[in-house]
């Protein structure tokens, strides 16, 4: 349970101004003081723990499964082939085939998002560790704690980026057609990829194993996904020091001396407050100008040497071949294609899988990057319900964040989406003949490229508005950053309200408190508890 404490001789009343004629190294000792005595007011979130082991073994579960199905598969049809799982029309086969492709992808993304969640506790755990960590949220493939062998450095956070893209890589290849063929029938369906299967189980095995080596790794000290309950962690655990007169000081005041400040009007965006957050972003515009490109390309080769090549669809671009799912049914789409070359199986596989990971790479690692933006303005919003009607509940749970949070639900969505559109796009015809595997081909739709432009377009459109979102109100913006929110709470509670604490000459303080505020006022100047009788020169 939450509380707070006040050292002995204070009043009774938390919003008395302290005696006149105090120094500023008395507030500063005072303040130290105040935050090392606190008792455990942050919470350790086991709920978020147990969360987030259930969730890992559950991607156990599925990573020894896959790895189980790949090796049955290559057992009884070889290393190479394929297990044929159903026969059907071919209309009904195609819409069969991408609906099990999409909820590879949903089930992909549910087992990369648990293990992603311990990894990332751990690396922020890590990184406080070392008194590197600034923000709540990091990019958790492109931040690395100290020690190439550290499970959270450089060296496995890298490997685990190549795991993740390979794991999409995996899924997209798994399931392909099959033709069964005799005298008399000859009839398509559905095959699962032996070796992709494969593939796939050891990835996410491999992400798991490196997850849980990091957790073991570091101590732990809240699990919690509030940026609340870890900055009271850091100050209880005095890796942290509030502070003092920046009670009116946003994030982007931190290169600005501890000076008092009128209240503002409208808060800085997440662009300028997050440095990270820019780069972000103008990857999603690269991976979008890379895909328009990737559209244009396919369409001028189409229009250049469709007549003289015959892996390319002889029906141009138009409305009626223009549809979200390959109409192949009736043959009308537009397409160009290559046999992957090789003169075994296994370097048709290896091909295949450096062109996947290669070409979805970007767009994996662009997904991944925008929790960056979705995590911190998850922050923010936390942090602006102090000046709600119900205050801020400090404790977080971090399923139900993913459906309560716009902004993380959108991203959630998106990831298993836009990989099964990048699916549609980048094609892989893996043809079988009664279950042995007789060719391989890249198939490059140029309609389904434009949908996935389009998507992608309005992604990055979403989310540049969101990271380019001014908050309004007096309430200084924090965007996660931990100094920032140890400077600003100066009362912690399980469910807090800020604004207006202390009247003074020539100024006054704004904080936190377990009861509602009055708001600031817009015409005076705050500094911090104590200094209405400090004046500065």
């Amino acid at each position: 349970m939450a509380t707070s404490s006040k050292p002995t001789g204070e009043s009774s009343h938390p919003y008395d101004a302290l005696p006149n004629h105090q120094d500023l190294d008395w507030m500063i000792s005072d303040a130290k003081f105040t935050a090392d005595t606190r008792t455990d007011f942050y919470d350790r979130s086991p709920t978020s723990r147990r969360y987030a082991l259930v969730g890992v073994a559950c991607s156990i579960i599925f990573s020894c499964s896959c790895i189980v199905a790949g090796i049955v598969t290559s057992a009884n049809h070889g290393v190479f082939e394929v297990t044929v799982i159903t026969m059907e029309p071919i209309n009904i086969m195609m819409q069969q085939r991408e609906i099990l492709a999409l909820v590879l992808n949903l089930i992909v993304t549910l087992c990369t998002e648990s293990i992603g969640l311990v990894h990332c506790i751990s690396l922020r755990s890590a990184l406080a560790s070392e008194s590197r960590l600034r923000f709540n949220t990091n990019l958790r493939l492109l931040t690395a704690a100290r020690g190439w062998y550290n499970p959270n450095g450089a060296l496995l956070n890298g490997v685990s980026a190549i795991l993740l893209i390979t794991s999409y890589s995996s899924a997209s290849l798994i399931v392909c057609s099959d033709i069964q063929t005799s005298p008399l029938t000859y009839e398509e369906g559905i095959a699962i990829a032996g070796l992709p299967l494969l593939i796939l189980g050891i990835t996410l095995l491999l992400q798991v194993m490196i997850a849980l080596s990091g957790m073991r790794a570091v101590k732990i000290l809240t699990w919690s996904s509030s940026p609340f309950d870890l900055t009271a962690a850091l100050v209880h655990h005095t890796q942290l020091t509030p502070a003092t007169l920046r009670c009116m000081r946003c994030v982007s005041d931190l290169d600005t001396d501890g000076v008092p400040a009128k209240p503002s009007e409208i808060q800085p965006s997440a662009w300028h407050a997050h440095p990270s957050i820019r780069k972000v972003v103008i990857f999603l515009w690269g991976i979008v100008a890379a895909c328009t490109g990737w559209a244009a390309g396919v369409m001028y080769i189409w229009h250049t040497y469709y007549a003289s090549i015959d892996l390319m669809s002889p029906d141009p671009l138009t409305m009626q071949t223009w549809s979200f799912i390959p109409k192949l049914q009736n043959g009308k789409v537009n397409y160009i294609a290559y046999f992957m070359p090789g003169v075994n199986l296994s370097e048709v596989w290896i091909l295949l899988f450096v062109n996947m990971t290669v070409i979805q790479g970007p767009l994996t690692l662009g997904l991944h990057c925008s929790e960056l933006i979705a995590n911190v303005i998850r922050d923010e919003r936390q942090w602006r319900c102090a000046t709600g009607k119900k205050g801020l509940r400090t404790t977080t749970n971090p399923v139900k964040t993913i459906f309560t949070h716009p902004i993380c639900l959108v991203l959630f969505v998106a990831k298993p989406f836009l990989h099964w559109m990048f699916g549609l796009s980048f094609s892989v015809g893996n043809s079988a003949s009664d279950g042995k595997l007789e060719w391989s081909s890249v198939v490059m739709f140029t309609a389904q490229i434009w949908n996935l432009c389009i998507a992608l377009f309005i992604f990055a459109c979403f989310f540049t508005f969101v990271a380019l979102r001014r908050p309004r109100g007096p309430q200084p913006a924090a965007y996660g950053h931990l100094q920032t929110l140890a400077n600003l709470v100066d009362e912690w509670s399980p469910v807090m309200w800020w604004g207006h604490k202390e009247d003074g000459i020539p100024y006054c303080h704004a904080g936190t408190s377990d009861h509602p505020l009055p708001d600031v006022k817009m015409d005076c100047v705050y500094a911090g508890s104590g200094a209405g009788s400090l004046v500065l020169s």
